[in-house]
């Protein structure tokens, strides 16, 4: 009998024998070669799982008045500072140079306190410590879009706080 004379609702309650293998491996190997997976889907699915699972408070850019903000032509120099609030913290931070393409990020977190400061950029993720005055340092750190989240040392004191994204 051929399989097209069999009806499909017999053959949809049949267990997968070896003909079926072997089309669901051959369409697998189509995929792959017309749309493979990205090879840093993981990763970036970790990245993203890790931050919604911080239930983290996100930092805002901190707006600076207008008048502060106004191109005066040859006078205007880049910005080296940062400032991050949220309800239970602020970040801020200042950027260096650090060689011909590396900076380095001196930070203070207020109200100060122990935490554990990551910096992520990509993929890459980095930590450092703030000591109790809040001061924490990363060195030799690359051009990019960087983004901080901070967890105090003390649970109980703040969620942890993510700042958006920005251009170093």
């Amino acid at each position: 009998m051929n399989t097209s004379e069999i009806p499909a609702d017999h053959l949809a309650g049949e267990p997968l024998d070896a003909t079926d293998a072997l089309v669901l491996s051959m369409l697998a190997d189509l995929y792959d070669l017309v749309d493979p997976v990205p090879s840093d889907l993981v990763d970036r699915l970790q990245f993203s799982i890790t931050l919604d699972a911080l239930n983290a408070e996100l930092a805002e850019l901190q707006l600076m008045p207008e008048p502060a903000l106004a191109y005066r032509g040859e006078q205007a120099s880049a910005v080296n500072t940062l400032t991050f609030t949220s309800d239970s913290l602020t970040t801020m931070v200042a950027i260096s140079p650090d060689g011909p393409d590396r900076v380095r990020i001196d930070g203070w977190i207020a109200p100060a306190a122990e935490a554990v400061v990551e910096l992520h950029q990509g993929t890459l993720t980095r930590r450092a410590s703030a000591d109790a005055d809040g001061r924490f340092v990363f060195e030799d750190v690359a051009h990019g879009l960087t983004r901080f989240v901070v967890n105090a040392a003390d649970p109980g004191a703040h969620p942890p706080v993510m700042t958006p994204a920005v251009e170093i």
